[in-house]
């Protein structure tokens, strides 16, 4: 099968399955937060899961090699990311197991109906108006910062495509915790999985994992932390096996 690969983009190993995707060689690429998430949410046999804001398609490919869930959805609304997203799931043969769609997070309701998935996993942008600097590069902007979608059309629309004891799978930053945690139940998202990422045993957490059930109970688990190095260069052995090295 011939894939189209275009001036100034790659084709980089996922290290799972033999799975490659198509990224660009100077724009945004996928980060650690997409391969944490797609090691800390569940999909289990038989479900089906959707990305809000799929980027490059990391994350459901990523689902898919692995877990045994049916099937995977990617929602993207930049025409140009969405395409790079197809175009790897054809260079990896998964057209019956993934599909990407362009559309807007705010409206996911409305394109999937209400109580589609299993599973709906996000990596949010991280920054609002009150934080860092609008990057110039608008792919970057759009995945960094909330220029077209903020939190809470994020977990609006989770909870509106979940069904009743769904689960929700987010990646952000903890400073905004309290935000997140609130915006959930509000949207009867009840969070039952914390976990902290530290880049270094002695550094504060640089990031939080977050796993929500539609309807669930009030019930909230702290896990044991990420740690992401050993020492300066070398990740631990938890970073390694979620990355399949």
């Amino acid at each position: 099968m011939t894939i189209d690969v275009y001036e100034g983009e790659r084709i980089d190993e996922l290290h799972r399955n033999g799975y490659r995707i198509i990224q660009k060689k100077d724009g945004f690429c996928f980060g650690m937060d997409a391969v944490l998430l797609s090691g800390f949410a569940a999909v289990k046999e038989g479900e089906r899961a959707l990305d809000l804001g799929c980027g490059t398609g990391i994350i459901p490919l990523l689902l898919e090699a692995k877990t045994r869930g049916r099937h995977f959805t990617g929602l993207e609304i930049q025409r140009e990311m969405a395409d790079m997203a197809a175009r790897s799931v054809r260079l990896n043969r998964l057209e019956d197991k993934i599909d990407i769609i362009e559309g807007d997070i705010k409206e996911a309701g409305r394109i999937f109906g209400g109580a589609s998935f299993d599973v709906v996993t996000a990596n949010p942008p991280y920054m609002n108006d009150s934080h860092g600097l609008k990057n110039p590069d608008l792919p970057r902007a759009i995945a960094r910062h909330e220029v077209l979608c903020t939190l809470q059309d994020v977990v609006r629309e989770a909870a509106k495509v979940l069904r009743p004891g769904g689960r929700f799978y987010l990646v952000h930053r903890p400073r905004r915790l309290i935000e997140i945690i609130t915006e959930l139940a509000g949207y009867g998202l009840e969070p039952k999985r914390l976990k902290f990422v530290h880049p270094f045993a002695d550094r504060e957490a640089k990031m939080v994992l977050i796993e929500a059930a539609r309807g669930g109970r009030s019930f909230v688990r702290v896990e044991k932390p990420l740690i992401v190095f050993r020492e300066r260069g070398i990740y631990t052995d938890e970073i390694n096996e979620i990355y399949g090295y």
